[in-house]
């Protein structure tokens, strides 16, 4: 059935450069917050991965002007690198930008279930960021025991010193949790219980199963890691035992903590990335989504398989090898939804009349990225396989390719598509198209070889390679990977020249630039407070008809009248 609530609460246009910009409850406005929030976020963890390479790439030269960053430095970046990256760059811009953003416009709502909430989420995700870069500056330094935190080494402070850095980016987590647990329940009451006239779950974009599929995993799977950092900020505060052998702790119990929420956290980023390019794929063929059911279920076959496969992260670590086969075989079977998407996803561009827009060009490029990672994610799902590749840079190269090509590649695609109906503007082409194709070579010449220094023996967390006589003749990947990633750098200066120059030069933007189907193109660019002005929408068809038979163009809107509409005299503009 069709619930077609609207919005319970009353909507009053924010007056004032405070109540528009900082205060507001409008979930546009949210949306462009954990936008900049997260661009803010990537330029910090941008800068500490290129201080990571530069040191792996000259670990025994100290350059004049920068300083020689030791092993305990080292450890600094890692961990913040990582931390920064997934929790405060990825999930910003793709789950709380996109969904903020994206939800009531695809469903024809005026805003969240719960907008103060929604306010409440970003305020306190813009918290734990603070308090994470306030960590860089406290007595004892960052923290420095990996962006996982593996006890014994983040669990006693005489491993550490008084470093209440590490405190700090414990709590720091705690509060992101906290923000996107508020986020997630927002997102699913609103989609439940808000949608329009005529939109049922049969006829919800693919972007928004993505999004409800993110939000559910999340809301399922953080739960222990939240009492596992509890467990752990008391062993280094209060002098419990949880992780602390000596204490009668466990170790190994923090890492299935971890991991439990971990993998599914992968599909949390991975899943609004796949729907992005998903509703980009369609509107640049001019052909419907192929099989939108089959992607449907695969999501949530995959969603349901992530629970049961977070020990292929632990082969080497101690557990029972006999573990090993069952999380093996769990491994390769979540590989089977992916694969069938990804095969939906080619059906989709066979045949089409494919336009390369520069949101076409990022959709491909995340599908090209993504296939890659998942091919060599095979053989780590092989606990034979594993034990020889476990900590190296072959599973950097992996992790690279699977997740942060979700995040650069799927989310360019997402900021290039929308960007015109979240800002009124166009972005820039040429410079867009220097950003891609810059972007899509110094990428794979990035991470690309690090597959192969990662099977000559490379170890992941390792401040000087050159201590390593088997990676010795291959320290030139390092120093190529090192000069890449500073291309790949500055490709993403283009884009911010390109974001922040189109938002007062950049073209117009028409209400449906791209000429598709689906509910938010009906809505002015940008759209007014309470999206839809005096009348709401009521939609008659599924968001994908392109080139359909019979039609005077190659698109039909979703409020289009169907001819059963039309033949009750019900047609609706």
């Amino acid at each position: 059935m069709t619930m077609t609530a609207t919005a319970p609460h009353e909507h009053h246009e924010a007056a004032g450069f405070f109540r528009t910009y900082l205060y507001s409850t409008d979930h546009k406005m949210i949306a462009k917050q954990y936008l900049l929030l997260g661009l803010i976020m990537a330029v910090v963890g941008g800068f500490l991965s290129y201080a990571m390479r530069w040191q792996l790439a000259w670990p025994d030269t100290e350059v004049p002007g920068f300083g020689f960053v030791g092993p305990e430095t080292f450890n600094v970046l890692v961990t913040n690198h990582g931390t920064i990256m997934v929790f405060f760059v990825a999930m910003p811009i793709l789950l709380g930008s996109f969904g903020n953003f994206l939800i009531p416009l695809m469903i024809g709502a005026r805003d969240m279930a719960f907008p103060r909430l929604n306010a409440l989420s970003f305020w306190l995700l813009a918290l734990g960021s603070t308090v994470l870069c306030v960590s860089f500056f406290v007595p004892g330094g960052a923290a420095p025991a990996g962006w996982t935190g593996y006890p014994p080494l983040s669990a006693k402070a005489e491993y550490t010193g008084v470093n209440w850095g590490l405190n700090l980016w414990l709590l720091a987590h705690a509060i992101e949790f906290a923000a996107f647990l508020l986020g997630g329940v927002n997102f699913l009451t609103t989609v439940v219980t808000m949608r329009a006239p005529g939109m049922t779950m049969g006829r919800l974009p693919l972007v928004i199963w993505q999004q409800v599929a993110a939000a559910t995993l999340f809301l399922l799977s953080v739960g222990p890691l939240i009492a596992g950092a509890v467990m752990l900020l008391m062993d280094r505060l209060v002098g419990t035992g949880f992780f602390i052998p000596e204490r009668g702790g466990e170790p190994l119990l923090w890492q299935h903590l971890f991991w439990f929420f971990g993998h599914p956290e992968v599909y949390v980023v991975l899943l609004p990335a796949l729907g992005a390019a998903l509703e980009v794929y369609p509107v640049f063929s001019r052909k419907p989504v192929f099989g939108y059911r089959w992607i449907i279920w695969a999501t949530i076959c995959a969603g349901a398989l992530s629970f049961i496969v977070w020990a292929h992260h632990m082969f080497v670590s101690g557990m029972d090898p006999r573990l090993a086969m069952p999380f093996s075989i769990t491994t390769i079977l979540i590989s089977v939804p992916f694969a069938l998407t990804v095969f939906a996803m080619v059906a989709s561009l066979y045949r089409g009349s494919i336009s390369f827009e520069l949101p076409m060009l990022w959709g491909l490029g995340f599908l090209a990225m993504f296939t890659t990672g998942g091919l060599t994610g095979i053989f780590l799902g092989s606990a034979p396989a594993d034990i020889y590749l476990n900590s190296t840079y072959f599973v950097v190269a992996h992790f690279h390719y699977t997740l942060i090509s979700a995040v650069i590649f799927g989310g360019y695609a997402g900021i290039y598509y929308w960007f015109p109906k979240m800002f009124g503007r166009m972005l820039g082409t040429r410079l867009g198209q220097l950003h891609f194709w810059s972007t899509l070579v110094f990428f794979n010449l990035t991470f690309f070889p690090l597959h192969w220094i990662g099977i000559a023996g490379m170890v992941r967390r390792i401040a000087n390679p050159l201590q390593y006589e088997m990676v010795a003749p291959h320290q030139w990947i390092n120093v190529f990977s090192t000069l890449s990633l500073l291309g790949l750098v500055a490709s993403q200066l283009v884009f911010f020249l390109n974001f922040f120059l189109s938002q007062f030069r950049g073209r117009p933007a028409p209400a449906n630039p791209w000429n598709a189907t689906t509910l938010e193109w009906t809505a002015p660019s940008p759209p007014p407070h309470g999206n839809w002005g005096a009348s709401m929408p009521a939609v008659e068809r599924w968001p994908y008809e392109y080139s359909a038979p019979g039609a005077d163009r190659d698109w039909v809107g979703q409020r289009a009248p169907t001819v059963e509409a039309l033949l009750r005299g019900e047609g609706r503009a």
